[in-house]
């Protein structure tokens, strides 16, 4: 939504300082600079993107729409589930949980929390770290080690989509260059055109500059600072189930595990301390 409202703003913005000054609409209107401009610029990323980061592009597109990377309520659902997974460890013991980390998706103690299911990554980072305190006994050290490491990882291949799309954002305005020199080459081939058509094709070509420098700078680039910000604020789950994990991997009571969790969540979406107390108390009592 919000970067629907961006984008209005900047083509409204721009269009609207244009109409100021007396500006001509319709030679902003130039089919052919939009066709070199960004055919030449979905083709310089099919070159230098292998096809497993196109596929990371496209699959990170939709983050652009959601209002954030994480929210209030993902955090207190994961802290929740985490909360009922270290119960169940203390009074089943650790055996207890293998099959519902194993089948996650059919588990009703996971079913419970839909949010957490539906991300793929934070469910398979919080079951396969359960998986290795089950099966390895891992030591605490050694756990956290191995945590750190994968979220490294995680946020590495995550981040890919946005350097590209940065790295598209600065191709642009040569790109529109591109078009803008190609547009004085067919200008220079009416040199002997009365001033108003040399004015008009001239123009046009500088509307190749004006479009690749306002895409960059209007649209692509702030979209991949977006997309960094939402792959950012993702990572934190993974922190947050990591101190979580590592607390209870230390021998931490679940309560005292969880308040180490939600301390790790950023001020600005970091639930209470009763609002979560509330909520620890709900879940044992039933």
């Amino acid at each position: 939504m919000f970067l629907i409202i961006g984008i209005v703003i900047v083509i409204g913005s721009v269009l609207a300082g244009y109409l100021m000054v007396h500006g001509n609409l319709s030679i902003l209107f130039q089919p052919a600079e939009l066709v070199i401009i960004f055919g030449a610029a979905i083709g310089s990323l099919v070159i230098a993107s292998p096809v497993r980061v196109l596929k990371l592009i496209t699959a990170n597109i939709k983050l652009l729409l959601a209002t954030s990377g994480a929210s209030k309520a993902i955090y207190v659902d994961l802290l929740m589930l985490l909360f009922t997974i270290l119960v169940k460890a203390r009074k089943e013991g650790l055996l207890g949980l293998e099959q519902d980390v194993n089948k996650p998706k059919e588990s009703s103690l996971f079913q419970n929390y839909p949010k957490i299911v539906h991300d793929h990554h934070l469910l398979d980072f919080v079951c396969d770290n359960i998986k290795v305190i089950i099966a390895v006994a891992a030591k605490p050290h050694e756990l956290e080690e191995l945590m750190d490491m994968d979220i490294e990882v995680r946020h590495h291949e995550e981040s890919i989509p946005a350097t590209s799309l940065t790295s598209l954002a600065d191709s642009l305005p040569g790109l529109g260059i591109v078009a803008a020199v190609l547009g004085i080459v067919v200008t220079m081939g009416l040199i002997n055109e009365p001033p108003e058509v040399l004015g008009h094709h001239i123009g046009a070509a500088l509307v190749g500059t004006f479009l690749g420098i306002l895409a960059s700078y209007g649209f692509m680039g702030p979209m991949a600072t977006n997309l960094a910000f939402k792959v950012q604020e993702k990572g934190v789950c993974l922190s947050v189930a990591k101190t979580v994990l590592f607390a209870f991997a230390k021998g931490t009571i679940p309560q005292m595990a969880i308040e180490y969790g939600r301390r790790a969540i950023p001020m600005y979406d970091r639930p209470s301390f009763d609002e979560i107390n509330d909520l620890m108390k709900e879940a044992k009592s039933k």
